[in-house]
């Protein structure tokens, strides 16, 4: 039984959060809410993706939500030069990726700590950001704002952006040699080198990957918004971390994956924020609500870490007794 619950934790969590926040409000389950609640949580699961990937690798990438700041920032700045918007969107979200291979440069070939140069980023970006913008809120025209409102077959954009985003870094993850080549780093980083596998290479790669997926969360959740402010992005990396993980990433790497794990905690962790606000709950709430959902995340890596340490020590104790 408790190995049936803490497999199925991210699972069984979103539907425990799901029928809470249904029986605190009625207006939590309805079908305009449902569509509200997967458009909100569009952004929230391209990060978590992205974050997937660096965590597979035993890494973490503390410098997301800043990332998504500097991409909003650059972007705003060339639409009030009247950069034409499709232009504007592509050149800022070039931003991600190249900041994620300066990432992965410092931490595969200078040998840096991921928690080092992220949490280093996390400043100089939000830094970068604020300098672009001058602390200061910048309104975008209609004409990139309309396309958080577009629909494509009744499903809004946002949520087909979300989900090409995670058909694509799913394909990847289960269906090349690079996605197995990360599970392998993130396991044992010394027999994948011994194993063939370019151990910085699909470092490097990775923290591109995270990169575009933050600058992608950027846009999106600024075409919903219409504007971009100093705190955009704020703290962001902490609820990508904490989806990841509720969705079965471990921070000690080698496991976790984009569908359904990092789909189902972004979720959760959406539905979380949404089901507050639909209750109209206290906003000096939310860092408290923040903190338990990390805390949860922790606990069942915690849980399912020790589980897999158990059954491998059982399976070595029945090799050896069979012997």
């Amino acid at each position: 039984m408790t190995r049936f619950l803490v497999n199925h934790s991210p699972a069984l969590l979103l539907v425990a959060v799901l029928i809470g926040f249904s029986i605190g409000s009625p207006r939590f389950l309805t079908p305009q809410n449902a569509v509200n609640l997967l458009t909100q949580g569009a952004s929230a699961t391209i990060l978590a993706a992205g974050m997937t990937w660096v965590l597979v690798t035993s890494g973490v990438d503390l410098s997301a939500g800043s990332l998504m700041f500097l991409v909003a920032a650059a972007c705003g700045k060339m639409l009030q030069s009247d950069v034409e918007p499709l232009m504007a969107a592509v050149a800022a979200a070039a931003i991600g990726p190249l900041c994620g291979v300066a990432h992965g440069m410092l931490i595969a070939y200078a040998g840096a700590s991921p928690f080092i140069v992220t949490l280093a980023s996390l400043f100089l970006l939000r830094g970068a950001g604020l300098w672009f913008s001058r602390t200061r809120a910048m309104n975008l025209p209609e004409a990139f704002s309309r396309w958080g409102a577009e629909k494509l077959l009744g499903v809004p954009l946002p949520v087909w952006v979300a989900g090409v985003v995670v058909l694509v870094l799913y394909w990847l993850q289960t269906h090349t040699a690079f996605g197995r080549q990360c599970y392998a780093v993130g396991y044992d980083p010394a027999a994948a080198r011994k194993a063939g596998v370019h151990v910085r290479a699909a470092l490097m790669k990775t923290y591109a990957l995270s990169g575009a997926c933050a600058a992608i969360a950027a846009l999106t959740a600024l075409t919903q918004l219409g504007a971009v402010s100093p705190t955009f992005g704020k703290d962001r990396e902490f609820d990508a971390i904490a989806a990841a993980v509720l969705g079965g990433a471990s921070l000690f790497g080698g496991r976790g994956n984009v569908f359904p794990g990092a789909v189902i905690g972004a979720m959760t962790v959406a539905s979380v924020f949404n089901g507050l606000n639909v209750m109209n709950a206290n906003p000096y709430v939310y860092p408290l609500i923040t903190a338990a959902v990390v805390f949860l995340a922790m606990l069942f890596d915690g849980l399912r870490r020790r589980q897999l340490v158990q059954s491998a020590r059982t399976m070595r104790w029945n090799v050896e007794g069979a012997r």
